[in-house]
């Protein structure tokens, strides 16, 4: 049966290749990037690789909150349901490491963006939908001061501390709507692999991206993720796996959720979004 799926960050890399092998398996693909020429491109290659597959673009920058509850609101102004959310954005460096709402761009497109679209969506899912989060190998200890944005890290303490938050509060809301669903899975797809944000940020080639697709299709269509919700997969070791001890403690994890709420709740786009 075909899905509907939204993909963020699509036009490239991880989210590119895994848009690719759902599309040529004829889903209907809602996919998502922040360059218009580069959603063209996307919608023309993945179009033509299935005469089944239907493809729509939506643009937005998710480093802007207010981007990020547009395009749930555009997405859900065309959509009842959706069968699949892949949160597979990310920034590892950027010129400005700032963004206009006052937070660390690591930790806008990697833990807050994708907290909101999934809470902003979770109407459009039923229990048998999946939310698949991309986790990482590096995950540090969250500064609350650095989440809530106040202080500043290095590109590297930043990615890993957005990571872990991200996988914390995965846990916490796939728990917590177990009974309910959609089922919240983060997934590291492989350390190094070749995306444009390894790249950059190592200077290296990095591995083939098809092995990190491959898992996030898994992850969003396979049965074995089926009750998989508040879970990490490791895909180094490809196996369902322990993350970072933090992301296992309730209290820890209630703390990043806090913290994330509050800070929306304050941002003028966001207010009252989210309870």
């Amino acid at each position: 049966m075909h899905k509907t799926i939204l993909i963020t960050g699509a036009t490239d890399g991880i989210g590119f290749e895994t848009a690719k092998m759902l599309a040529a398996d004829g889903h209907h693909l809602l996919v998502h990037g922040r360059n218009p020429d580069k959603l063209r491109h996307a919608q023309a290659t993945l179009s033509a690789l299935s005469d089944d597959a239907r493809i729509e673009t939506f643009l937005a920058d998710l480093s802007h909150m207010s981007n990020v509850k547009a395009l749930a609101v555009a997405v859900t102004q065309k959509h009842t349901h959706l069968d699949v959310l892949i949160n597979n954005a990310g920034v590892y460096t950027a010129a400005d490491p700032r963004t206009d709402d006052g937070l660390d761009v690591r930790f806008a497109v990697n833990t807050y963006a994708p907290y909101l679209l999934t809470r902003l969506l979770l109407p459009l899912f039923d229990a048998s939908g999946r939310v698949v989060n991309l986790s990482s190998a590096a995950q540090a200890p969250v500064d609350l001061q650095a989440l809530a944005g106040k202080g500043q890290l290095g590109d590297g303490a930043a990615y890993a501390q957005s990571k872990l938050a991200l996988t914390m509060w995965s846990r916490s809301l796939g728990l917590e709507l177990s009974q309910t669903g959609p089922a919240i899975i983060a997934v590291n797809p492989g350390s190094m692999l070749g995306s444009n944000m390894v790249r950059q940020a190592f200077g290296v080639a990095g591995g083939d991206l098809r092995i990190g697709a491959d898992i996030l299709v898994r992850a969003a269509l396979s049965e074995e993720f089926a009750s998989a919700t508040g879970t990490y997969f490791d895909n180094d070791s490809g196996a369902f796996a322990a993350p970072h001890p933090d992301a296992l403690d309730p209290n820890k994890c209630a703390e990043i959720i806090r913290v994330i709420k509050a800070v929306l709740a304050d941002l003028p786009n966001t207010n009252g979004e989210i309870q």
